[in-house]
């Protein structure tokens, strides 16, 4: 039978799970101290805590960290984390430098069900949810873990579709008993589940992202069938309804497609719709990958693009591309080892 993992749990719920064992409170956050602030691999490291009660942990529980897989390493020094999820499952991490900030892109599902045209995690279906545990797991058991700055959920997965552990993976990321990241320096990606949108900008100070990649309504079907569900100006609205302060940011990411996303109409109907909202634009260059008609715009036309929007007052940034050469775009290396495993079974 497989034991309950404690990496993952709250504060209050180690709390919670060591009174149902008759210790005192105390001891949960002498676990989390251990779980969070230290790099243990057993029970028996607890150092502060006596022998009869790590014992009792380790009979009833495990410490629930797993190291990667695999490291593929680019020559720009961006590494691609392959983490293993059971069952024959994939999940990865991409950890970024770039001067003194070290950024770590983490997923939040295993695969994906919505089904974006220009995604390849997307085409590999959904397989499941990670824990909280596993969504953190991808920074607690990489080398660099004590050199990351900024944390991103834009990895495989849809974090809205996945809510309730992505925000307990939150509250530990940024907590002082946990991680202590500041809420400043973690960005959560979505591509616009609206009624999670709006639980995620009440009870977190995290940064927002946004995928829009066109403002058509028409386009944006084409692209992301979530649009059928959630159009845009529901998205743009739950943003409006909130008060972000100073510091909190909302961006919108936005793939350049050649002849698709990448005209003067849709600088205009951006300018249009993103009007009353505080918020700056990421252009990223689309990487092609297999079974989709769609290219990248060519880069005069990308930054042209940038300078027209930068023109209408909408700060717009352009996206270095990383990692090329090791596939750091979210779903191909993972994709790559489902087919790997497939043709091994045949």
């Amino acid at each position: 039978m497989q034991k309950e993992p404690l990496f993952g749990k709250t504060l209050d719920q180690l709390k919670q799970i060591v009174v149902e064992l008759g210790l005192p409170a105390y001891t949960g956050g002498q676990i989390a101290y251990w779980l969070y602030k230290t790099d243990i691999t057993h029970f028996d490291e607890m150092t502060n805590i006596s022998k009869k009660v790590r014992s009792l942990l380790a009979e009833k529980f495990e410490l629930g960290v797993q190291a990667p897989a695999r490291e593929s390493v680019s020559a720009d020094g961006t590494k691609k984390y392959l983490f293993t999820t059971g069952h024959g499952k994939f999940v990865e991490a991409a950890y970024i430098p770039d001067g003194k900030r070290h950024t770590l892109c983490v997923s939040s599902q295993v695969g994906c069900k919505m089904g974006c045209l220009f995604c390849m995690t997307g085409k590999q279906g959904f397989q499941g949810h990670l824990s909280p545990g596993g969504i953190l797991n991808q920074l607690r058991s990489i080398p660099e873990r004590k050199l990351i700055t900024n944390i991103v959920y834009m990895g495989m997965g849809e974090p809205f579709d996945n809510l309730d552990s992505v925000m307990t993976s939150l509250e530990i990321l940024t907590a002082e008993y946990g991680f202590a990241i500041s809420v400043r320096k973690v960005t959560v990606s979505t591509i616009g589940i609206v009624p999670a949108m709006r639980v995620f900008l009440e009870k977190s100070k995290c940064n927002l992202a946004v995928s829009l990649h066109t403002p058509f309504e028409d386009e944006r079907k084409r692209l992301m069938p979530i649009q059928n569900v959630y159009p845009l100006k529901d998205v743009v609205s739950v943003i409006q309804e909130f008060d972000l302060g100073k510091y909190r940011r909302v961006s919108f990411e936005y793939i350049m497609f050649k002849g698709v996303n990448d005209t003067r109409r849709h600088v205009n109907e951006l300018a249009r719709v993103l009007n009353k909202v505080r918020s700056r634009i990421n252009l990223i260059r689309f990487h092609p990958i297999p079974g989709t008609p769609l290219e990248c715009s060519d880069e005069a036309t990308i930054l042209d693009f940038q300078q027209a929007l930068n023109d209408k007052g909408i700060v717009t940034t352009l996206r270095a591309s990383r990692g090329q050469d090791i596939e750091a775009a979210c779903g191909l290396l993972s994709t790559k080892e489902l087919v790997k495993m497939k043709q091994a079974d045949e």
